[in-house]
Formats: C-alpha cells, structure tokens, sequence
C-alpha cells in the first residue's frame, strides 16, 4: 500500500515564479473572467501530503477521524490509518461509464452512503459500516434512491448531510438539458431525502425529493455556520458558478448561465471562466468557502462575507476534485490527475492536508 506522509513529487512554480505570484496574493477573482493558473499559496500552511497512489478518486468522508476515500472506477471504498495507509473496506459494484461510476460519499450513523452508477441510472445506496477502525467492512447495500438519470457526462453525484440532518445529493442533468426544468424529473436537481430516502415533508414540491432545479452538473454541497447551503456548478462555455440554495430554487439552466439578472431565475453569488474552474466538491472551514478546482487545477477560496471575491491557492498539483473539512479543523484536498484528464506524477493521486494559517 502506497504510505502516507510521503512528500512525493510536487510540481512546484519555480522561485521567481512563485514570488511574483505571492505579490499578487491580494488579487480577487471577481464576477468575471478568472486569473490565470498562477496562484498564491498565501494564508495556508505548506501542504502535507496524507497518502498517494490513488486511482479516479472522487471523494472524502470522514468517520470520527478515520478518514474513507472512494474512487469511481474501481468501486473501492478505501480505509486509511493515522499514518495514510490505505486498506480496502469494501467493493461497491459501480457500473459507469465516462464520468460516472462510484462518486460521493457520505458517513451518517454507522452508515456508508454512496452515489453509484448502475447502467442507465444512477443511485444513493447505504451500508452498513462493520467492526473498528483498522477492520472497517461493508454490510450489504439497502437502496435509499433509485431512477436518477444517468450518462457518460453530467451525473452530479456529490452528497452531504445537511444540519437538518437530511441526506442532500446533487444530480446532473445526464446530458438532457431540458430536463433540468422539469421538476418532475431528477436530472438537473439538487435533491433532498431523509436518511432512509423518504421524502421530507417540508420539501418545496410535495412528495418529491426536488429539492432546487436549473442545474447543469452540480458537484459541491456545504453549509456555512448560518445553515446556508452553497453549491458549486459546472457550466457549459460561459460561466461555471457557486450558488447559494434556496428551497424550490430556480438556478435557470439550460435558459440561463451565470448572471443572467433574468425574472424567475435566482443568480449565482460568483461566476468564472470554465477554463479556470470545474469547481468540483467544495468545504466552508472558517470564514470561506474553498472550492476544489479541475480544469483551473487550483483551490479557490471565496470569503463568505464577500463572495464575489476570491483568493487562490495550491499551485502545481494539477486537478483537485474535492475538498473537505477534517474533524480536526484541517482542510484536506483530493487531487485528480488519475482520471482520464488529467497528467498523473509519480505519486498521484494524492491527499493533501492544508491547515489555515490566519
């Protein structure tokens, strides 16, 4: 098993580089085009790396402090000891294709719950977690949500529990745009569920775990300290976003990107160049919102009370796919070079644990 603490091969901005980019630390992204992939690693600590040799991992869940990590193509569900050594926990059979497969998770109760792509759907299973940390096993799956719309592209899959205790997951619009205005349909949704799938009775359309549509593919879910829930969302070639959700929220996709400013349709707090974002899982540690970043291969980190600015971090570890505050007040960030887009190094994919440093 590939060790954990392992410094590994960091592709670092050269000196003169690096300097120049600190000098412009203060810089903020604005609510339109995003700077360029030279970014600041101003106000965290220097990155420690947690453990390496991860394939196609997508997310972080935490069970008290032993940290659980899935990756999408080979359904594992890996366990890492304090040292980041990793051991498989268990196989869930994910059937994707593309960018589907075995993506969030989430630890509620002595329960895995899992986003899994099964064929032509995609699903939230959960099972049970089984024997002490160091010998964790899964019990049998018992289905929470079935029918979700699935594709090659666009499948969402992040998934949370909010502080209201209910199981939040974020779908995509399967590549069927017209969905995402049908709240009769999953696809394009953000959804809201009891923990055993039953549908809240104060959910905004009755009977049904539609919980905010006009969605994309939206992948991040967190709350600040006031029980805000913020999104982040893939957009096509204009704008991706960070949202704050509303309950029967219209977000405008596929009629609207970005700020449209248009009637019926609720605007994101910030916008950027998909070129420098694909904000993928996102955390709120402190007074921020950090968003991990694909194709703009950066953490941004947007202050909650200034959301239309930003400050960005972690320069030269290629794609980062989630970020996720740790029980013991770290943030640690998933790299995501093995995946088909990515340029993997030696070590990757890899943990990084980040300690804000105010």
């Amino acid at each position: 098993m590939p060790n954990a603490r392992c410094p590994g091969t960091k592709r670092r901005l050269s000196a003169i580089a690096a300097a120049a980019v600190l000098a412009l630390a203060a810089c903020s992204a604005g609510n339109s085009r995003a700077p360029g992939p030279e970014v600041s690693t101003a106000a965290l600590s220097e990155p420690e790396t947690i453990s390496t040799g991860l394939q196609s991992p997508w997310s972080i869940a935490f069970l008290d402090s032993t940290a659980l990590v899935s990756e999408r193509d080979s359904g594992r569900i890996l366990e890492l000891d304090g040292a980041g050594n990793q051991r498989e926990a268990g196989l869930i059979n994910a059937q994707g294709r593309g960018e589907g497969g075995l993506l969030g998770i989430a630890v509620q109760d002595g329960y895995l719950y899992s986003f899994l792509t099964a064929g032509d759907e995609n699903r939230i299973e959960r099972r049970e977690l089984r024997g002490a940390p160091g010998s964790l096993s899964l019990g049998e799956p018992q289905q929470v949500l079935s029918g979700i719309p699935a594709g090659p592209v666009h499948n969402g899959g992040r998934i949370a529990f909010g502080p209201d205790g209910m199981l939040y997951a974020t779908a995509g619009d399967a590549g069927d745009r017209d969905s995402a205005q049908d709240t009769q349909s999953l696809s394009g949704k953000i959804l809201r569920l009891m923990p055993d799938g039953g549908v809240p009775g104060d959910n905004p359309f009755p009977g049904s775990p539609v919980f905010s549509y006009g969605h994309r593919n939206p992948q991040g879910l967190a709350w600040d300290g006031e029980g805000r829930l913020y999104a982040s969302e893939f957009g096509q070639n204009t704008w991706d976003e960070l949202n704050i959700i509303e309950a029967g929220g219209n977000y405008g996709w596929p009629e609207a990107e970005g700020m449209a400013d248009r009637d019926g349709f609720i605007d994101p707090v910030q916008q950027w160049d998909p070129a420098h974002a694909s904000p993928s899982g996102i955390a709120v540690l402190g007074d921020s919102v950090f968003a991990a970043n694909l194709r703009g291969e950066r953490l941004r980190e947007i202050p909650l009370a200034d959301t239309a600015s930003a400050v960005e971090h972690l320069p030269g570890y290629g794609r980062l796919r989630d970020a996720v505050a740790a029980p013991d007040g770290s943030l640690w960030v998933l790299t995501n070079n093995t995946d088909g887009r990515g340029s993997p190094g030696p070590d990757d994919d890899r943990i990084l644990r980040i300690v804000l440093d105010r």
